[in-house]
């Protein structure tokens, strides 16, 4: 048996035999063209990229269908990168220069981009090389005249394992005949990753070389949760995950019944649980999960992957797409929370910065270019008309970069009123806690916000000076560490005495064992991703807030994140061991 341990991007467990996609499926057969034939050879490429586009725009329309319009809009993209004039010109310009055949130009073209893209130091940027491996493949295909067909012969179900998956690739999976995919390369934040767990396919990509040491129909073992790919299980690993399996479909079942249960504690507190959503497509989940509304909804994809700036309008409908959804139920908006570094204005170039993770990012961002900032908040307020609509700031690390942000916001009050456009003026205005110099100043904020809303994932890796995405200091990046929660438990405190509510909007409030111990620490609401909503409601119910709070208390006498986290874990498993099954 082998253990190979990769990234975790889409949950669940999938026992089956592997299925592995062969890595050469178009092959550059001629290198070279006859001297003065480029004409012709660059007439061949413009009627590919023509067919290709055609091709992923048919995606698209697929896609937007079956998962909705923003999953559609990626495949909208790789047709505007197909059509690329830069892209024809380099290519043009290879065929006419050097005499190359169409495939070999494209090829180093797109060679000579990701390498560019992986060299920028951005995880996010990098994980992009996967679309334009994409749209090389789907170009190839069209100059060699060779079809994709190898995904189409699955007829059985199998576990598919590859080198990588192409956005196209995985939208167009068959959910009954692939269990769950593994890839040696790709990121949690790649297109891939998306669409994988929009499908709901259990997902684990980035676990380096192993395609060597497996063969089609070997058993083996994917766990999305944790991030595992397992080859050839012994007796003892697969019986283990097929009681899981079986736990895991009775335990599933029973979440369904407590869909329209109210999160409440065996002592009568009311827990409320929110859903993050990054889509309006999105918004269903949190209906079908039960949630009591959305505490965190991401703008950012409003703004990535364009050429030009989303305008008011299309801010003010994806909001409102979302209220329409949820009719009565609170939806915090957060405001742009990128780096420069990600960030393309339509009127300004991408910046330069050497670290970009304490550079100009989120509302620093923001408050550099206002007149961006003022198209999104007079989006936000004109949708605060149609329901419970709230708005967050990011990252804010000043006392002095809240009322700046503040004081933006009433213009853009006072400007509306002027128009004669109904907005809610009582709007309800958060802060996001995720640097230390916030957490710091909590009873300074509170005093000018309607509420908290704690970012675990960046206020870790700032707290412990230690990237979440690095894997050479991935053993320091740890919720459990005693700084976390002591920090966490201060923040509680200021907005208990100012009177606010807090919220945790980060991975942490997910996993059980650390929603057992924010309960403790005084926490009375939780936003997650809609999938993990049933669990923690089950959980809620399980347990009475007294537990929760000595178990907190004991948690914060401890010295060591690792015995913070056998502590808590022999705690959930005392109240909820299927929780911990695997």
């Amino acid at each position: 048996m082998e253990i190979k341990r990769g990234v975790a991007v889409s949950p669940g467990v999938a026992i089956g035999p592997a299925w592995v996609l062969d890595t050469e499926e178009v092959r550059i057969g001629e290198r070279f063209i006859a001297t003065g034939t480029y004409p012709e050879e660059i007439e061949r490429f413009d009627r590919a990229v023509q067919a290709a586009a055609n091709e992923a725009r048919q995606i698209q329309k697929t896609v937007s269908e079956r998962l909705g319009e923003q999953y559609g809009a990626i495949f909208g993209a790789h047709a505007a990168l197909i059509e690329d004039p830069n892209l024809r010109q380099e290519v043009a310009a290879q065929i006419r220069d050097h005499s190359f055949t169409a495939e070999y130009a494209l090829s180093r073209v797109i060679r000579r981009r990701a390498k560019i893209l992986a060299g920028l130091n951005d995880r996010i940027l990098a994980d992009r090389q996967s679309d334009l491996f994409d749209i090389e493949k789907r170009l190839l295909r069209q100059l060699v005249g060779q079809r994709q067909a190898q995904l189409q012969k699955l007829s059985e179900a199998a576990i598919l394992l590859a080198h990588d998956l192409a956005p196209s690739e995985t939208a167009q999976l068959d959910r009954q005949h692939v269990l769950a995919f593994a890839t040696e390369a790709g990121g949690r934040t790649s297109h891939t990753a998306i669409v994988a767990n929009a499908l709901g396919i259990p997902a684990v990509v980035g676990l380096g070389p192993f395609l060597t040491d497996v063969s089609g129909g070997d058993l083996v073992i994917v766990d999305g949760n944790r991030g595992l790919l397992i080859l050839d299980p012994d007796a003892e690993t697969l019986e283990r995950y097929r009681q899981a399996q079986a736990a895991q479909a009775g335990h599933e079942r029973e979440l369904i019944e407590l869909r329209d249960l109210p999160a409440i504690t065996r002592d009568g507190v009311r827990i409320l649980l929110l859903g993050n959503i990054e889509f309006p497509e999105e918004a269903a989940q949190i209906l079908e999960r039960g949630a009591d509304g959305v505490g965190l909804y991401r703008t950012e994809f409003l703004y990535l992957g364009r050429k030009e700036d989303p305008t008011e309008q299309e801010h003010f409908q994806a909001y409102l797409k979302v209220l329409r959804q949820l009719p009565g139920k609170p939806i915090v908006i957060r405001t742009l929370d990128i780096g420069a570094d990600k960030f393309r204005s339509a009127v300004e170039p991408p910046a330069q910065e050497r670290n970009p993770f304490l550079g100009v990012r989120s509302l620093r961002l923001c408050l550099h270019n206002k007149s961006l900032f003022r198209v999104q908040l007079r989006a936000i307020l004109r949708a605060s008309a149609f329901g419970d609509v709230r708005i967050m700031f990011p990252m804010v690390s000043t006392l002095a970069e809240l009322r700046e942000a503040k004081l933006l916001l009433h213009d853009v009050m006072d400007e509306l009123n002027e128009e004669q456009v109904p907005f809610n003026p009582q709007i309800p205005v958060g802060t996001m806690i995720e640097v230390p110099s916030a957490a710091l100043i909590a009873d300074l904020l509170a005093k000018e916000v309607n509420f908290f809303s704690i970012g675990t994932n960046d206020l870790i890796q700032y707290v412990l000076a230690a990237d979440r995405t690095n894997e050479n200091v991935a053993y320091l990046y740890n919720a459990s560490d005693p700084a976390v929660l002591r920090l966490i438990e201060q923040v509680v405190r200021a907005a208990e005495r100012h009177g606010i509510p807090v919220n945790v909007c980060g991975e942490m409030g997910a996993e059980p064992m650390y929603a057992f111990v924010l309960i403790g620490l005084g926490l009375r609401q939780l936003s997650t991703p809609p999938s993990a909503i049933p669990e923690l409601k089950r959980l809620i119910r399980s347990i009475t807030v007294e537990e929760a709070r000595r178990a907190a208390q004991a948690a914060l006498q401890m010295e060591s994140a690792q015995d913070i986290t056998n502590y808590l874990r022999d705690q959930i498993r005392r109240i909820l061991p299927e929780a911990l099954a695997v």
